[in-house]
């Protein structure tokens, strides 16, 4: 078989109309449908699995690192809300409201909740009373709701499911070191388990979250050039405590306010893998969250002992990756397009002749590269085959990124590349809010983040010539 045929005809080329490849993928990979309310999706069962293998790596994570979960309400009194200033603003385009519980017009609005800060602020009024408690190290699963105008499955619906952590802390120095190692979580989960590359750093005051002193991010990017957000955690300081009365009694036995952070990642994470790994066959899908790791296909299953060997192999290679065999009764060329689609990241052909042989003939997702393995050390190849998988995937995401990745010395060169060349500019800034916002009406980027890792790209800020404060990347974005 011709190793660059397109194996899936259906799916639109990502060259052609990036937008509808995309859609292509998440439908005929069947990972989500469209659901009866506008803008929400179902998860169907194949994106469900990805989303628990996400699950549960992040959730050991964060169990690792002293979390504990909780599970807070559905709905938030708008008084509640209403309490701290800045994060009220910030949501209060996005908020859907409930006014009325059965027959009953509700004598106070019900928020269905977009985020849970406040939830939690409140509860932890009423729980905490000496630092001895301290510090407080939450987490939940749960959905959450903001009204969006434009969505797209993954990558912005109304309804999203996400996890959403929530600490309080002793010292304002704790909570800030909290902030940064749970983005130093996301960003480990990132590359060594969706084998995605990420910049950290620093949202602008323009772009951080509503209440938040600071937020960090990690970004990455898509096949198209543009940004996703993929991960944040954001630093509070005790605004949220003193709104909500939060307090506790100190060493010094005097009362205090705890520092707090929040930090998130949601099923936008699973846009990020199709549109950073995948091509104009479907999926590609990286092991450690894969549902079906290896997919066992046998060849001329009418033939005798050809179905008990395959069973009998997935057997064996259970206990080293998660395996499935294919007994359907289409043809093989059609399983291989299709497990290609649904981004198996490693195929296994087994017929007659291999049986014979002690062999199989083992296909690789990426490049479509074949391994004639025995038999008998298949189990112990798998793991190794899956291991080089994930660093191809990764080198592959990382090269791209680097050339696609520019720097702008100047506004007119920022201009032209903002208007030629898809991809990340990086410049040097002032730190001025209106340089950022001439770059947003006038080039179409925002400001992805500033980077911890500082670069020297010059003196000056490339958009007004003034003092330069730091470097920044600027990109296009979901």
């Amino acid at each position: 078989m011709d190793k660059n045929k397109k194996m899936v005809e259906a799916i639109t080329p990502m060259d052609e109309d990036f937008a509808q490849w995309y859609t292509d993928i998440v439908r005929k990979a069947d990972l989500a449908a469209y659901a009866p309310v506008r803008g929400c999706m179902i998860v169907r069962p194949y994106g469900t699995a990805i989303w628990e293998n996400i699950h549960s790596i992040l959730d050991g994570m964060f169990k690792a690192t002293g979390h504990e979960n909780v599970m807070m309400p559905l709905f938030i009194p708008e008084s509640l809300l209403q309490k701290e200033k800045d994060h009220v603003e910030g949501f209060a385009p996005e908020v859907a409201w409930v006014t009325q519980g059965g027959s009953e017009t509700l004598t106070e609005r019900l928020c269905v909740r977009p985020t849970s800060e406040t939830l939690f602020c409140d509860h932890f009024s009423k729980v905490l009373t000496s630092y001895r408690e301290l510090p407080m190290l939450y987490n939940q699963w749960c959905s959450v709701v903001r009204w969006e105008k434009t969505t797209r499955p993954f990558l912005r619906t109304a309804e999203f499911f996400w996890q959403e952590g929530h600490t309080i802390h002793e010292t304002a120095e704790e909570a800030k070191e909290e902030t940064r190692r749970m983005l130093e979580v996301y960003t480990t989960f990132c590359e060594d388990y969706l084998a995605i590359p990420v910049i950290r750093g620093y949202k602008t005051e323009r772009e951080k979250f509503a209440g938040a002193e600071f937020t960090q991010s990690i970004e990455a990017m898509m096949h198209d050039g543009k940004a996703l957000q993929s991960g944040t955690s954001h630093y509070f300081g005790d605004g949220f405590s003193r709104a909500f009365n939060v307090q506790f009694t100190s060493r010094n036995n005097t009362l205090e306010y705890p520092h707090q952070t929040s930090w998130g990642m949601s099923t936008r994470i699973i846009g990020a893998i199709i549109m950073t790994h995948g091509d104009d066959d479907g999926l590609v899908l990286p092991p450690a969250i894969a549902p079906v790791q290896a997919v066992i296909i046998p060849v001329a299953q009418h033939k005798e002992g050809v179905l008990e060997r395959a069973f009998g192999l997935a057997e064996e290679l259970r206990s080293v990756c998660r395996v499935k065999v294919d007994d359907s009764d289409h043809q093989p060329g059609w399983k291989y397009s299709q497990h290609e689609m649904r981004g198996v990241p490693l195929r296994i052909e087994l017929g007659p002749r291999d049986i014979e042989k002690n062999q199989c003939i083992v296909v690789s997702r990426l490049g479509r590269e074949k391994h004639i393995v025995p038999l008998d050390e298949l189990a112990r190849r798998i793991p190794e085959l899956l291991d080089d998988f994930h660093k191809e995937l990764y080198n592959k995401a990382l090269a791209r990124r680097e050339s696609m990745t520019y720097v702008a010395a100047d506004y007119d060169a920022l201009l032209e590349l903002a208007d030629t060349k898809p991809g990340f500019i990086k410049s040097m800034w002032c730190g001025d809010e209106a340089c950022e916002l001439k770059v947003k009406e006038e080039a179409g980027l925002t400001s992805r983040c500033i980077p911890f890792e500082q670069e020297q790209l010059g003196e000056h800020c490339a958009i007004c010539g003034g003092p330069a404060k730091c470097s920044i990347i600027w990109g296009k974005s979901y």
